[in-house]
């Protein structure tokens, strides 16, 4: 039996998978002062044990992408949610910071999988058109699991254990793959696809007036290092996502430990993630609009990026603000901005790099992402142990308008 829209099923999968990626890597953090009570742990402590996920994340985005373009989406993103499912159970049994550390380290090496196999199920299913708003359907995914774990991952630890909300999460994981293993396949196999969505997925032919879609030069790992286009994507990332790993990493416990928010009330930051929500979707949509108007995909980006570059500053203002609600509005628009922004960088690397080396270059862009998060992290953690949050918020102000600099320079010029 043929299924209508196939694609928009496949990535409604892809989209319940990064919502389990979310709420798996939230989980610790919407429990840290809980957790840090149990374990015993130090502020520097808990930051160690963040920079161990991203340290694994890393070398994950960096090896990961190679495991799907060499296996396929199929296989390896059912190994990506099954690895870090169990991973995250095993989390429920931390005992000590060295534990925690290491359960977390093996979260890392599976989740990071789930950004590289996603941006290639893209690459195979969607044209040139509808690839922003499949990304930022995915990538909504993030954004809800992000929204609702405050409340899920506190109802868990509040009906029974802050382990609880660690195995049940993980659970949820394994099941997924049950409906995932039994419905993606690449197009030109698929049997319950019709010949009109074939026809349109397959025909699509779009490419950027640009030297980087030549196949040539991209094919070995190493010519993939030598793009200056990767570079400018891996300092776009750099500059940009550690403003996105704060809000997810420490922006609870700023509402905790600067605000005087309790466990329970730190549900509250449900609204900014919604924020993130409304991102996801505007970023693409925006860019799809353009690119229908004739605008080329890179720099139909771009200019939705320049607006969100000018968007994000404001989150400077946060720790000189009085009111709760107005430093959970202007997280909103700080929140709000990077997401669409992130979404149309994602699009702007499914634009330029060809789909053979889709995976492995999607990887590498990333490791700029949790190398940000990293020194983020440590910098943070020093900044709240021996000063105080405000100058993490300050940074805010140069980040994104900085990366677009950068970035402009991958926009599409005539030929001489």
């Amino acid at each position: 039996m043929k299924i209508p829209h196939l694609r928009w099923w496949i990535v409604a999968l892809i989209f319940g998978a990064s919502v389990l990626n979310y709420i798996d890597r939230q989980t610790l953090s919407v429990l840290a002062p809980t957790i840090q009570k149990d374990l015993k742990l130090s502020n520097e402590d808990y930051a160690s044990v963040l920079n161990l996920f991203l340290i694994a994340y890393t070398t994950a985005s960096l090896l990961s992408g190679k495991v799907v373009d060499k296996l396929g989406v199929r296989v390896s993103l059912a190994l990506f949610v099954g690895w870090w499912s169990v991973a995250n159970i095993l989390t429920g049994f931390a005992r000590s910071v060295g534990s925690l550390g290491a359960f977390r380290f093996l979260l890392g090496l599976g989740e990071a999988g789930n950004w590289t196999a996603a941006p290639k199920a893209v690459a195979d299913w969607f044209p040139a058109r509808e690839r922003g708003i499949a990304i930022g359907i995915y990538t909504l995914g993030a954004t809800v699991g992000a929204t609702i774990a405050p409340i899920l991952i506190v109802g868990l630890a509040t009906w029974h254990s802050w382990q609880a909300a660690f195995v049940v999460t993980g659970l949820a994981g394994l099941l997924w793959l049950i409906p995932w293993l039994w419905l993606y396949r690449r197009p030109e196999e698929h049997p319950r696809l019709t010949d009109a969505e074939r026809t349109l997925i397959l025909s699509d032919t779009s490419t950027e007036t640009n030297p980087g879609n030549a196949v040539a030069g991209w094919g070995k790992w190493w010519q993939v290092f030598g793009r200056h286009e990767v570079w400018l994507l891996i300092f776009g990332r750099m500059l940009t996502d550690p403003v996105w790993y704060f809000f997810q990493f420490w922006f609870a416990k700023y509402l905790y430990d600067g605000r005087g928010l309790d466990q329970k009330q730190l549900t509250v930051t449900w609204v900014v993630y919604l924020a993130a929500d409304i991102g996801v979707l505007g970023g693409g949509l925006l860019s799809g609009l353009l690119i229908k108007r004739k605008v080329a995909p890179a720099k139909s980006r771009l200019w939705v990026m320049l607006g969100c570059a000018l968007l994000v500053p404001v989150a400077a203002a946060i720790p000189h603000l009085g009111s709760l609600w107005l430093v959970l509005a202007v997280g909103m628009i700080a929140v709000l901005a990077h997401m669409a922004w992130l979404i149309n960088l994602s699009a702007l690397v499914v634009d330029l790099v060809p789909k053979g080396s889709l995976g492995f270059t999607f990887g590498v862009v990333a490791t700029g992402s949790s190398l940000g998060g990293m020194m983020m992290n440590k910098a943070v953690g020093g900044l709240v142990t021996h000063l105080s949050y405000d100058p993490a918020f300050h940074f805010m102000l140069l980040l994104h308008p900085l990366a677009w600099l950068l970035l402009w320079q991958l926009r599409p010029r005539p030929a001489a």
